[in-house]
């Protein structure tokens, strides 16, 4: 079942959804005190780990470091620019979409095999 190269995206994608949330979740209760707001945040953040570390473990049957993390960080990318607009209500600029364009013009250097 997690004998595939596609369970660690599926683990990170999950893994970025706990993480985004416990990590810009609590913007929307700016009124809760920070000590809760720390506590409840590492309570989720301990579900990303759960998913994120056999992301990673599996990942690397498939997968190069950079290459992990790179596949990690364009997933966390993708999580938060949803997040952000839906849950935070935040607009997407020029230069967000911009960025994240370079970004994954970075992915594909990547994963690229040059001769």
């Amino acid at each position: 079942m997690f004998n595939n190269p596609f369970s660690p995206i599926i683990l990170l994608l999950f893994s970025n959804v706990f993480m985004t949330y416990a990590w810009y979740g609590h913007l929307k209760y700016k009124t809760v005190a920070l000590p809760l707001v720390i506590l409840i945040s590492w309570g989720i953040a301990f579900f990303e780990y759960c998913l994120q570390v056999p992301a990673n473990r599996i990942g690397s049957d498939f997968y190069k470091p950079a290459e992990l993390k790179t596949i990690q960080e364009v997933i966390s990318l993708s999580v938060f620019l949803v997040f952000s607009v839906f849950y935070l209500g935040a607009g997407i600029k020029w230069n967000y979409v911009v960025g994240f364009v370079l970004m994954c013009l970075g992915a594909f250097f990547v994963f690229r095999e040059w001769g």
